[in-house]
């Protein structure tokens, strides 16, 4: 059985190197380089949706912020 998600949370991960923190909330999730306060934010209908933009902007994201150009990006 599965716990629902009612408060957020926050974790710390490393890619490339770089510390980020990643929020994960009932609306949606964001991730952020540590000790900045922009990010990368998505809202969990936009990902089950599967807007046709998501990608193209997920990739324009990514891109940009520094140290997560080489994050490779996954198909499901």
């Amino acid at each position: 059985m599965t716990t629902k998600l009612n408060s957020p949370f926050k974790r710390e991960l490393e890619v490339n190197g770089e510390k980020y923190t990643l929020t994960v909330m009932p609306e949606g999730f964001r991730l952020v380089l540590k000790g900045k306060r922009k990010g990368v934010e998505l809202s969990w209908a936009s990902i089950v949706g599967g807007d046709a933009a998501l990608s193209t902007a997920l990739n324009a994201n990514f891109s940009s912020h520094r140290g997560m150009s080489g994050m490779p990006a996954t198909k499901h």
